[in-house]
């Protein structure tokens, strides 16, 4: 599983509308995307939840490499690139994955966090937390599914988490309007082992 997001920050007066057309009008073209776990159509709007931005930052759940590099290399990417210029596309390698008590309803909201990787940490014992945390972060009421990984050419971990309705008080990070879900092979996507928990 790889991990991938790309940031699209817009002017402060930028009509969002624009952006949720563009999600309504074309969003439905990655329901059924070779190789692609997860993606949400992700949105942040300048002042609200905390937002000091307007933006646009898809974030991907990719079950098969080949499928991200379709993607990017293929016209999906090309169309971000002629509208927007070529942003920079951060990714992860996937730790863990994990449905949640709400994975059958579509999810309104996601939470992000970032955080830097202690170089002095043991890569495998940090390893094995995120899946046991992963795991039960993902047992949250409101949960439709959550996600970790790690970029081992920053040592950054991402947090990414869908909710159903909205994030909850008290979760830290960055909060974003879901406009919409595509998850051809989300069921492929790794969940840990019975027993990891």
């Amino acid at each position: 599983m790889q991990l991938m997001q790309y940031e699209i920050t817009l002017p402060a007066d930028y009509d969002m509308g624009i952006i949720r057309h563009r999600v309504a009008t074309r969003g439905s073209r990655t329901d059924d995307f070779p190789g692609l776990g997860v993606k949400a159509y992700l949105m942040r709007e300048r002042g609200r939840h905390g937002s000091p931005v307007n933006e646009y930052a898809p974030f991907y759940l990719w079950a098969e490499l080949s499928g991200m590099n379709e993607f990017l290399f293929g016209p999906g990417f090309n169309g971000i690139r002629t509208d927007f210029g070529r942003p920079t596309v951060a990714s992860w390698n996937g730790i863990a994955f994990c449905d949640g008590p709400a994975s059958a309803s579509v999810p309104m909201a996601a939470s992000r966090t970032l955080e830097c990787i202690d170089p002095s940490q043991s890569l495998q014992d940090l390893v094995s937390r995120l899946v046991d945390e992963t795991a039960f972060a993902a047992n949250r009421p409101g949960v439709h599914c959550t996600a970790t990984g790690i970029d081992p050419s920053t040592w950054q971990l991402v947090r990414l988490t869908l909710w159903t309705d909205h994030v909850p008080d008290g979760i830290p990070g960055e909060h974003y309007t879901v406009l919409h879900v595509s998850q051809p092979r989300r069921g492929d996507l790794p969940q840990p082992r019975p027993g990891r928990q």
